[in-house]
């Protein structure tokens, strides 16, 4: 075995004007003199490294105990809450679902401006997996935030006033939307977007900074042969990407691959690097004959940040027919491997492999489990660097109990990365799914998403050696939601590590980051989903989260705890001896509406059947989480015309987002629906009176 050891990545000095109370961060030698002044938190992930780090250590293990709220702010919303601040002279600006985006002052939290980009409710129900978003960037002066609908929008930091708007859909006939966060580097903007689910092309752009004047665009999987693009990728598309499609209409179905999430950029090498994502449809066999590696599916691009030109590529999982996407955070650092510094990405995807990638070459250099079974592989070849992939799994003739589930070993949630304990920092779920066996006369995904048994889901926050891959340790997170590991994770040089957890209410944990010993816990109101940032003010030191549940798990899987009256999602500030209070947790959802009427039994079985049209956002039967509205608690199912205008008209859908179902179902499909939701609602009503909780 090759001998491994950990260096720094770089050296840092710090320089902090003297009695100035402006945020300033500069590099800071690791066990210099404690931070002083104002330090602030500028870029997604602290830096551009993306590491989830911070050397501020005034909160660490002797003092973490200490740790009180400082304040909160609530939300408008109370949908899912992914939004990473962003700290920039004690300014915190941050997004909310619906892309919504707040400055505040970091120190009190009081609104200084709020910016709403008035996306159309009728964007909501195109997303795969609720009305989220990501964070925003800020430089120079200006906020950029990418909505929803797909617009990428440039805010005056100082006022909120929008000072462009720019369309980065290149096609609204298909379902394109946008979640991700922004980066921002060399005077361009640089967004992806999501839809994969939804049977779009994936591409990521450039955009510059000052005008929103498209630089470039790179498509990230071929268009229809003989079709150029006029883009930047069009030479390596017919060069390397096309020669791995199959089939004689491959790119009439879209074929996936956005890039949703993880975008970073490599200040050293000047490289750009995207995570792109799974296919569509999801299996290789109906989106590509059963044949060839599809890429750029599930891969890390490097790209030319002025040009977009290709520089090469890492393809993570061929043919992806699990929707193992490769758009997870990737973190750069430097490891010293025989002897020899190396520049590398670190990266933790769905698929349940943890890579070391060079960043100079794109060449792996390891590539370990993570979790403990993972049933589609068996391992990675050292030699090819793919996958030594398990017979039958991809479920051409016959189902297959996947693990990881389509949610990934490891999804969006951040991972952190110390290089004082030298450990990656990873929420970590391993969790099951069967994949319906697929044929030739079905239509796109159809069959796909499945309702078989499977085992119970094992959630926990993991260390993990990167230059091993060895787990350190693990606290666990089940009781809480169930197809994530909790929240995403914050590492600091007090030696500690910060996550928050929770499906509905949650709490926010303070680990050992050497040892995984939890030395502090606080409860909040809301679940914690987002990615914690540390900043410091007039020498206090920081720790911020952005709470609210939903997202792609709580409403569709329900929750393991039970439902509560709605809440809006809520910004919340730590630090030593602070003297805030949260408001309480809210009070379980109220009483069923138990309507009188009697329900028809073949018509609440055959609405029993219809409602898989309803259970993405409304939950699965008898396990809503009431984020999005519970149905059985819903004065909507008293009325046939109600319902039928909401559900079937789509009365509610620009002022709340709920679609219109008359491409879908019959009103007469909708009335049984609202039988079978009215038979629930008795059912729930009669626990009520006998007591029986509903957890």
């Amino acid at each position: 075995m090759r001998s491994i050891t950990p260096t720094c990545l770089m050296t840092f000095v710090l320089a902090l004007a003297a009695c100035s109370q402006e945020a300033v961060e500069a590099p800071v030698e690791q066990g210099a003199a404690p931070l002083t002044q104002s330090v602030d938190w500028p870029l997604h992930g602290g830096d551009a490294r993306e590491q989830h780090y911070s050397l501020l250590d005034q909160i660490n293990t002797t003092t973490v105990d200490q740790l009180a709220p400082a304040w909160s702010f609530d939300f408008d919303t109370q949908r899912g809450q992914e939004g990473h601040p962003i700290i920039v002279d004690g300014v915190m600006y941050i997004s909310t679902a619906w892309s919504k985006v707040y400055a505040l002052d970091a120190a009190t939290g009081a609104e200084i401006w709020k910016f709403d980009p008035e996306v159309p409710g009728a964007i909501g129900p195109v997303g795969c997996c609720d009305v989220v978003n990501r964070g925003v960037a800020v430089d120079q002066g200006r906020v950029f935030v990418a909505a929803l609908d797909g617009r990428l929008i440039a805010l005056d930091a100082e006022t909120g006033a929008k000072l462009w708007d720019v369309d980065t859909v290149t096609n609204h006939e298909m379902g394109y939307t946008s979640t991700g966060a922004p980066r921002v580097a060399k005077g361009l903007v640089f967004i992806g977007q999501g839809g994969a689910e939804r049977g779009v092309r994936g591409y990521i752009s450039a955009f510059h900074a000052d005008t929103g004047e498209n630089a470039w665009r790179f498509y990230i999987v071929p268009g229809e042969p003989g079709v150029a693009d006029g883009e930047v990728s069009d030479a390596i598309i017919e060069q390397l990407a096309r020669p791995t499609w199959s089939g004689d209409s491959y790119w009439s179905q879209g074929g996936g691959g956005s890039p949703w999430d993880s975008i970073v950029y490599d200040e050293e090498l000047d490289q750009l690097y995207v995570g792109t994502g799974n296919g569509a449809p999801h299996s290789q066999f109906l989106r590509s004959a059963g044949e060839g590696d599809n890429l750029f599916l599930a891969s890390i691009l490097a790209l030319d940040p002025d040009t977009g030109e290709y520089l090469w590529h890492y393809q993570q999982t061929p043919g992806d027919s699990w929707d193992y996407t490769s758009v997870q955070q990737m973190t750069l650092t430097d490891l010293e491997i025989d002897g020899v510094t190396r520049k590398v990405i670190l990266h933790a995807p769905k698929n349940g492999f943890f890579y070391v990638v060079d960043r100079n070459t794109g060449v792996p250099i390891s590539a370990t489990p993570f979790v403990d079974d993972i049933r589609w592989a068996t391992g990675i070849d050292p030699q090819t660097w793919r996958p030594i992939e398990v017979e039958g799994s991809r479920y051409e003739t016959e189902s297959f109990l996947g693990s990881p589930h389509v949610g990934g070993a490891h999804n969006w949630q951040a991972m952190a990365f110390s290089p004082q304990t030298g450990l990656v920092y990873i929420p970590t779920t391993q969790n099951y799914f069967w994949f319906n066996a697929v044929n030739a006369n079905q239509e796109g995904d159809s069959a796909f998403f499945s309702q078989g048994e499977t085992p119970p889901a094992d959630n926990y926050l993991q260390a993990l050696d990167p230059l091993t891959g060895a787990e350190v340790w693990r606290v666990d997170a089940n009781g809480w939601e169930e197809d994530s590991g909790g929240g995403g994770v914050l590492a600091t040089a007090g030696n500690l590590v910060f996550q928050g957890r929770g499906d509905i209410t949650g709490e926010f944990l303070a680990i050992r980051a050497d040892t995984g010993e939890v030395l502090w816990s606080h409860e909040t109101p809301n679940a914690v989903m987002a990615a914690p940032a540390t900043y410091m003010i007039d020498g206090e030191q920081y720790i911020a989260v952005s709470t609210g549940g939903g997202g792609g798990g709580s409403p569709l899987m329900g929750t393991v705890n039970p439902p509560r009256e709605q809440q809006p999602g809520r910004m919340i500030a730590f630090k030593l001896n602070g003297s805030g209070t949260l408001p309480p947790a809210p009070p379980l959802a109220g009483p069923a509406i138990d309507p009188p009427e009697e329900f028809d039994p073949a018509r609440v079985a055959e609405g029993a059947a219809l409602y898989v049209n309803c259970m993405m956002c409304h939950g699965v039967n008898g396990r809503q989480s009431n984020i999005i509205t519970d149905l059985r608690r819903s004065p909507m199912i008293l009325s046939a015309e109600s319902f039928r205008a909401v559900v079937h008209d789509g009365a509610l859908l620009d002022s709340k987002g709920m679609p219109a179902f008359a491409g879908q179902l019959t009103p007469d499909q909708v009335e049984s629906i609202r039988h079978f939701m009215g038979a629930e609602s008795q059912k729930l009503a009669e626990n009520q009176r006998a007591g029986i909780a509903e957890r």
